[in-house]
């Protein structure tokens, strides 16, 4: 079995570029220069990833998703359709006299997205913000502030209305717990932030 990157003939995928074993890069999708991509990773069919962008092991990025530069994703970090990472905390094409603007007139921040989260279909990450690990970011949300693990964030702006374990399943509470129904795998809230109580039930 073959571990090298399977680049499709219509993607653009600059040279400088560093395509991990076995990723996968689909139709007219553009990764652009030093960026660099894990091993088993999938990227979409028109799918941006900028240039420096850093992506772990076993991502997807789906069609048509813009991860500007200079993001982060973990491992496991899944990017919906159309989801948009900016990078530019004060966007104008033109400087205050006019002139436009040319990579020296602006500083690119970056969005981070932590091991195993999940950023659903057209939801909006505005740079600079980080996205905790294995948070999940409903479907057309726009995320402004910082997200903490395991958080369920939805609408405009994004706010938590819940917790997810590692399965994506929204938690359920009981007493003091909360508890994954599809693991077993059981946390503790304390001062806004999820903490593993046990889980090895998902491990064993």
């Amino acid at each position: 079995m073959s571990h090298s990157p399977v680049i499709a003939a219509t993607a653009d995928v600059s040279s400088d570029a560093v395509v991990g074993d076995r990723t996968r890069v689909w139709h007219l999708a553009q990764v652009r220069e030093q960026a660099r991509l894990g091993a088993d990773c999938i990227i979409g069919r028109g799918a941006y990833i900028g240039p420096g962008v850093v992506m772990g092991d076993a991502c997807k990025v789906q069609n048509h998703a813009l991860v500007y530069e200079p993001a982060r994703l973990g491992d496991g970090v899944f990017i919906g359709p159309a989801v948009v990472l900016t990078n530019d905390e004060f966007p104008r094409a033109v400087t205050p006299e006019g002139r436009l603007k040319g990579a020296e007139d602006w500083h690119a921040v970056g969005v981070t997205i932590e091991r195993g989260a999940s950023i659903g279909a057209r939801a909006v990450c505005i740079a600079p913000v980080t996205v905790g690990a294995w948070a999940l970011v409903a479907a057309g949300a726009v995320v402004t502030k910082d997200v903490p693990a395991h958080a369920l964030m939805v609408g405009v702006p994004a706010r938590r209305v819940g917790w997810v374990g590692r399965s994506g399943r929204p938690l359920e509470q009981s007493g003091d717990e909360w508890i994954c129904p599809v693991t077993g795998e059981r946390y503790r809230e304390q001062d806004g932030a999820l903490a593993a109580v046990d889980l090895s039930v998902a491990s064993a």
